[in-house]
């Protein structure tokens, strides 16, 4: 070979290996924006990833631009939590129809089966655009075990074509409801609608920004549902089975968002730490969640708030504990994503002293703050819930929401104020705080 084709050889692989390496770089720096988990920690940015955020469940609905939309309130509620160190939320990615069910999401994302309502796909697209502009995150998910948002019932009712037996509501029990949700996991039908679902969403193009919902690094997690449960009537196998298949499935259709169950923690899987430990075991499987409900488990007295809330935090404590354990042991991350308390006096309104959930509220970012110090696997809180600017609407006697009301954190089920976070509260200077704090350690 003489010397001109030698150096033409040469020069044709080096060209080969530029353009592989520029393929390389590009396809990790694309990666690279997606949130990961490594050695038990989430790492965003190639540094380690932990936050103080919010859930903002209603944030698809103000998205829209039909008629219950808000976009101005939804721009402003977003540049607030910007403002006191928010970057990660929890929203609901859509409810299931029909509208008009009691103690019911208004307006449903997927009306029926299969049939959509346009106007909430186009607001979960410029919630997700305007996220971006502001390098805010998404947990968004899919699914829900409560009546509130449509769920597994409805799609028992769907499939099954049986009446909703909502609880309190012509006299039903939450015992006769949560039979019925629990037979979800054994419902072929119904599980097929929901598996449609979920590539039917993961296969969406946002239609604002050109990004596939698959590409998007806005979208940390998809979560299978809002607190999915066995249910104590139900069989297990098919609860566990159903997490595994599903898991695997939404990482089939998007491989570099990460994955949750969405579950409460040991109280979700009917008082079974094994149990737990199991729905969290795949490799499908990211990161681990629980939830805590100081007054609705008992551990909160609303008539004696100031004498029970030492009592609430040390049960807190004890269950963060309990589940820490199985996080170390998975060498998974462990969210404390659900989380809230009444106001002093359990009133209502924007405005009222709120010095005792505040003492609640920091002993839990504590909890992250030093989790960061120690190198433990306690990654980040997401409370319950950011209210924002919104305002429950006065001529309520009974405090419940109807269509027309402002979006609150507290769901239709609840007595609107209940749990809310309002922007004025002076819990946004605590969450300001720890946010300022938390990113500060992490840079050390």
């Amino acid at each position: 070979m003489n010397f001109v084709k030698l150096m033409r050889k040469i020069l044709f692989l080096l060209s080969v290996a530029i353009l592989l390496f520029a393929s390389f770089t590009a396809q990790s720096k694309q990666k690279s924006k997606f949130i990961k988990v490594e050695n038990g920690q989430f790492i965003r940015n190639g540094k380690p990833y932990y936050y103080i955020g919010a859930n903002y469940w209603y944030g698809t609905i103000l998205g829209s631009p039909g008629k219950e939309g808000n976009r101005q309130r939804l721009m402003q509620e977003l540049d607030l939590m910007k403002a006191n160190g928010i970057d990660n939320l929890r929203v609901l990615a859509g409810a299931e129809g029909p509208d008009g069910e009691p103690r019911r999401v208004s307006p449903a994302l997927q009306v029926s089966p299969g049939v959509y309502n346009q106007d909430l796909l186009e607001g979960l697209d410029f919630l997700l655009a305007e996220m971006a502009k502001r390098k805010m995150v998404a947990i968004l998910f899919l699914n829900n075990a409560w009546e509130w948002s449509g769920g597994f019932s409805q799609y028992v009712s769907w499939s099954e074509n049986k009446p909703i037996p909502y609880p309190e509501t012509n006299g039903h029990t939450w015992g006769e409801f949560m039979s019925f949700s629990g037979t979800f996991h054994q419902s072929a039908g119904g599980k097929q609608m929901f598996r449609n679902h979920i590539k039917y969403m993961l296969s969406r193009t946002n239609q604002i920004t050109g990004v596939p919902y698959s590409d998007d690094p806005t979208i940390m997690t998809w979560e299978l549902a809002n607190e999915p449960r066995a249910f104590s009537n139900a069989n297990k196998i098919p609860f566990l089975n159903w997490v595994n298949e599903t898991s695997s499935y939404i990482k089939s259709l998007a491989p570099n968002h990460l994955v949750t169950v969405g579950s409460e923690g040991k109280a979700g899987c009917e008082g079974d730490i094994e149990l737990f430990e199991k729905i969290h075991s795949s490799k499908d499987v990211d990161y681990m969640t629980v939830h805590i409900w100081p007054f609705n488990w008992g551990w909160l007295n609303p008539k004696d708030m100031q004498g029970t809330m030492s009592k609430a935090i040390e049960k807190t404590g004890k269950y963060i504990d309990e589940h820490l354990v199985v996080a170390r042991k998975l060498k998974k991350p462990l969210v404390f994503e659900e989380f809230g308390l009444p106001r002093d006096g359990f009133v209502f309104t924007p405005g009222s002293q709120v010095t005792l959930r505040d003492q609640y509220y920091e002993y839990s970012f504590v909890r992250v703050f030093e989790a960061i110090k120690k190198k433990d696997l306690m990654a980040g809180v997401n409370f319950w819930a950011y209210s924002g600017i919104g305002k429950a609407n006065p001529d309520r006697a009974d405090n419940m929401w109807k269509i027309g009301d402002d979006y609150l954190g507290d769901p239709p089920q609840e007595a609107q104020g209940l749990n809310s976070v309002f922007n004025s509260d002076p819990t946004m200077k605590i969450v300001k705080k720890y946010n300022r704090l938390i990113k500060k350690e992490v840079s050390k």
